[in-house]
């Protein structure tokens, strides 16, 4: 089990304190001081099940200022998301080879409590 996790982030710190309450030690992945690459995103939006975009934090400034008037394709929006990892939702849990967007906190819990 692994975490995507953002200290600075109330919704990431959030999601780890359920996750320790539950008795769980995740393996925690500070994703900003270590970048995931083009290859990890990949593999992690097949876990999510979702399309690039819905991985993106869109309303955050970088974004707004760099992307939102362009017309990216999933390429483009996975080399932005590996060059610029603020722009990646968090927190996101990674367990038995599924994932979850913990925004709303209850998608991480859903995630435990589904059998893959």
């Amino acid at each position: 089990m692994k975490l995507l996790h953002n200290p600075r982030c109330s919704k990431s710190r959030e999601a780890l304190a359920a996750l320790t309450a539950k008795g769980l030690q995740p393996e925690i992945i500070n994703y900003l001081a270590h970048p995931l690459d083009e290859a990890a995103i990949r593999v992690l939006l097949t876990q999510l099940s979702i399309a690039p975009l819905a991985l993106v934090r869109t309303k955050e400034a970088l974004w707004q200022e760099q992307f939102a008037e362009s017309s990216l394709d999933d390429d483009a929006i996975i080399a932005a998301l590996a060059k610029h990892p603020k722009l990646i939702e968090r927190p996101i849990l990674i367990h038995q080879n599924r994932a979850a967007i913990g925004r709303p906190l209850e998608n991480i819990l859903t995630l435990l409590d589904t059998p893959a």
